[in-house]
């Protein structure tokens, strides 16, 4: 019943200001930890202040969203016939199409390993999702998750809306003239140019998909290291997704409300909202292809202004001219490390000066898997009171070579700064092997032992190094000896070089089982790492001899002593 009071207030009376100060109040009176005193407050425009936090842009480009409101009286979970946990029935509202729901229950499940400190609940992703799109229009999806028909915004022509200018030449919504925002999920497609994820594993990042669309949602709000289990950092993320006031209400009406309890619906079963926040005759997010306009010729004209009327204060991102570096090291990083060094970046204006306060985006570009701390490859800052902002720490994956860390001014075509960061392989300093034993075996028999060595680098475990492993003629040569011990490959034939060996999670190689010829003497086994770390180890094959064996101490040879001689070149 409230709820249909609430569409009935909104279509009835959606053009006046008393319309818009109820709807804002019933939105606030439904937010958790809000009483009817504060809910009157934010119908009057006082209500908690957009924070500080809150990105330059946002996920949808501030898109208009469904407003319909929960019903007052949240659903109550019932005792279900089977085992897990009990859902709710009986509240048409309550029920998520059933691919929708497991989007967001999966995408939920995969932050919580990828960024456990993030606390996202499905719920959130759910709250947005029907503000958004209503489920993906009542859960109008394929079996894969894709939106069966395109669900786009309204082109940001600057026409009522922001004005986005085309960033995608249409590649996801179809105009080439301007943005719109698309999918279950409604990212316009600068956002998620950046944000995009493959959430159904089909290696393609889709934002018609509600899978790709929910976790890339999850990934937009758990970014800045924000901890959604925190009030301040829950209201700064749904803000980031569309600063509004209300939409952070509605958004968190319907969170409070999917926590009280929901259940699955078939897809396509679901309800569609009614009313919406720019209330142009109930229209939704269009299924049709987007309308070709003309782009406006020339600048908008500026709108008349009150005689005697003072002209704005330029902020200081209007004041910026150029961005320089703030005396950034060499950044270069070994596989799967931190990078040592952070990017400064400082802004200044045409005289030289700094300016504080700036939002700065940094980007991680080219063929790398390197990201920011938390996974994420593009982070905004603000300068400081010395006009420097510092780039959170960049992580080295797995992938060697160079890349490029673009910086740039949030809001202007300004000239920027290209950083250069290298990732070079995982290396090792030093080898040693785990035993002492003598390596000895009898012409045309086998070693014993197995030859097994650790791999440091700087003290620490050195894992995931690649290493080379060589039966050689001598300390002075380094070629393949043609006789001697060997290995077997798969098919038993003798082979003296092991290629694309690696160490494991504890730096350990263990090579396999070794076998003599008739050869007799000592031989020597040459283990070489990325890094330059080597290690050389004496193989004996001797004759078997019944008489006692002599002392070690009356052989004058070193080449007679069992020990490996490690050496290393950094």
């Amino acid at each position: 019943m409230a709820a249909q009071f609430g569409m009935r207030l909104r279509k009835g009376a959606a053009t006046t200001a008393v319309a818009a100060a109820a709807v804002a109040a019933l939105s606030a009176s439904q937010a958790p930890g809000v009483t009817a005193d504060n809910g009157r407050q934010a119908a009057a425009g006082s209500s908690a202040p957009v924070p500080d936090a809150v990105p330059e842009s946002n996920a949808t480009g501030n898109s208009p969203y469904y407003t319909d409101l929960p019903p007052l009286s949240s659903p109550k979970p019932s005792p279900s016939s089977t085992i897990g946990t009990p859902v709710a029935r009986g509240e048409i509202e309550a029920g998520i199409p059933a691919t929708v729901l497991d989007a967001y229950k999966r995408a939920a499940s995969e932050l919580r390993g990828a960024k456990p400190g993030c606390n996202l609940p499905w719920q959130l992703l759910a709250a947005i999702g029907k503000v958004e799109s209503g489920q993906a229009r009542g859960g109008n999806v394929d079996a894969n998750g894709t939106t069966l028909s395109p669900i786009l915004g309204p082109q940001l022509d600057g026409n009522g809306f922001a004005l986005i200018q085309d960033t995608d030449h249409g590649r996801y919504d179809g105009n080439s003239e301007y943005d719109q925002a698309v999918g279950p999920m409604q990212f316009i497609p600068s956002t998620w140019a950046w944000a995009g994820r493959d959430g159904n594993g089909d290696g393609v990042k889709d934002p018609n998909n509600v899978y790709d669309a929910a976790l890339a949602a999850g990934h937009y709000l758990c970014r800045n290291g924000w901890d959604l289990s925190a009030q301040d950092n829950l209201h700064s993320a749904i803000l980031s997704y569309n600063n509004s006031q209300d939409y952070l209400n509605t958004v968190l009406s319907w969170l409070e409300y999917y926590r009280e309890g929901t259940h699955s619906i078939p897809d396509g079963t679901g309800t569609l909202p009614s009313g919406r926040s720019d209330d142009k005759g109930g229209k939704h997010p269009s299924h049709s292809k987007p309308p070709k306009t003309k782009p406006n010729p020339g600048k908008p004209s500026p709108l008349p202004s009150t005689p005697g009327t003072p002209s704005p204060t330029p902020t200081p991102t209007d004041t910026v001219d150029h961005l320089e570096d703030a005396g950034t090291a060499e950044l270069t990083a070994m596989a799967g490390d931190a990078f040592d060094k952070r990017i400064s970046t400082r802004a200044e204006n045409k005289a030289g000066k700094t300016v504080g306060k700036v939002r700065v985006r940094f980007t991680v570009v080219g063929d790398t898997d390197a990201t920011f701390t938390g996974g994420e490859s593009v982070a905004t800052v603000a300068t400081d009171s010395k006009g420097v902002a510092v780039a959170p720490a960049l992580q080295a994956g797995e992938k060697t070579g160079d890349f490029t860390v673009h910086v740039a001014v949030v809001g202007r075509s300004v000239g920027g700064v290209d950083y250069k960061a290298t990732v070079t392989a995982r290396a090792a300093d030093t080898l040693a092997r785990t035993s002492d034993t003598p390596l000895t075996c009898t012409p045309g028999g086998e070693f014993a032992d197995q030859v097994e060595v650790k791999a440091t680098y700087k003290g620490a475990v050195a894992d995931k190094v690649a290493a080379t492993a060589t039966l050689v003629k001598s300390a002075s040569d380094a070629t393949e000896n043609d006789q001697g011990p060997y290995f077997k490959d798969a098919s038993g034939k003798a082979v003296r070089t092991l290629s694309n060996l690696q160490t494991d999670a504890n730096g350990l190689i263990k090579l396999p089982k070794l076998y003599a010829d008739d050869a007799t003497g000592t031989f020597l086994l040459r283990i070489v790492t990325t890094g330059g770390a080597t290690l050389t180890v004496e193989l004996k094959v001797a004759a078997a001899d019944s008489s006692p064996s002599p002392s070690p101490s009356t052989s004058a040879s070193p080449s007679t002593s069992p020990s490996a001689t490690a050496s290393a070149t950094p």
